[in-house]
């Protein structure tokens, strides 16, 4: 499959796992992360694979969403796969988040979002083809009492809506639009301890938590489908099922 993948948030976690599982099948993987120290370590991990190409930057900004499919164009041709991965999950009472984590949830999950989707949405209708996947929450689809966490709801429940109109959008271009969104997964985001890990089993009605592959399945999923677009997949256990 030689493709070319925008992967962003790929240097660690669901992002770094995604870019490994397109590399393994043969894709040239465009990362980002807003350092390049980050990135160069993502890619010693995997070998330094010659069709990595590490394009550092903040994602909440334009120009590296531009920087990212010029950067593609100029080294493979085309881009085919965009994975709006990079993210941040802050997880507290209403009325204890700070006007620094409102912003930085805006500005690394809404715009991280935007700017590369809307640089998709030219390059791809242009070529009548190609995918856009979201990475957001499955807290989203069916928020708990037992983690408060209105910000990330209100950002990744949007951006659930914003998968689904995008897809009737593009559809006529041939451009598969669609979201996946885990529960607990375990990435260096979460506490390893084990009372933490014993409160996330109690997330899900299986008892379980999901690994960084369950994710990268999904999102391989939806991006070798030709009639899937539109669709929200939760990787979550059972959790956005209904009450247990």
């Amino acid at each position: 499959m030689n493709k070319t993948v925008i992967v962003t948030g790929a240097s660690s976690g669901i992002g770094f796992a995604i870019a490994a599982a397109y590399l393994q099948r043969g894709c040239n993987v465009v990362g980002n992360a807003r350092t390049m120290e980050r990135l160069k370590a993502a890619a010693a991990r995997l070998g330094s694979p010659s069709n990595f190409l590490l394009v550092p930057g903040d994602i909440s900004q334009r120009a590296t969403a531009n920087a990212l499919f010029e950067r593609a164009v100029e080294a493979f041709g085309k881009v085919d796969i965009l994975i709006n991965n990079a993210g941040i999950f802050i997880a507290r009472p209403i009325a204890d988040y700070t006007e620094d984590e409102l912003e930085s949830i805006v500005s690394t999950n809404l715009k991280g979002f935007f700017y590369p989707s809307q640089a998709a949405a030219a390059h791809m209708a242009a070529n009548r083809s190609g995918h856009i996947v979201t990475i957001t929450a499955s807290i989203a689809m069916q928020p708990t009492a037992k983690i408060p966490a209105v910000l990330p709801v209100l950002i990744k429940g949007g951006l659930n809506h914003a998968t689904r109109s995008l897809a009737l959008e593009l559809a006529a271009s041939n451009v598969k639009v669609n979201a996946v969104a885990p529960g607990i997964i375990a990435t260096p985001m979460h506490s390893e301890d084990e009372a933490t890990q014993s409160f996330f089993r109690t997330l899900a009605p299986t008892g379980t938590t999901g690994v960084t592959q369950d994710v990268v399945d999904a999102v391989l999923y939806l991006t070798e489908s030709s009639f899937t677009t539109g669709a929200i997949l939760p990787v979550d256990g059972g959790a956005t099922a209904g009450t247990w």
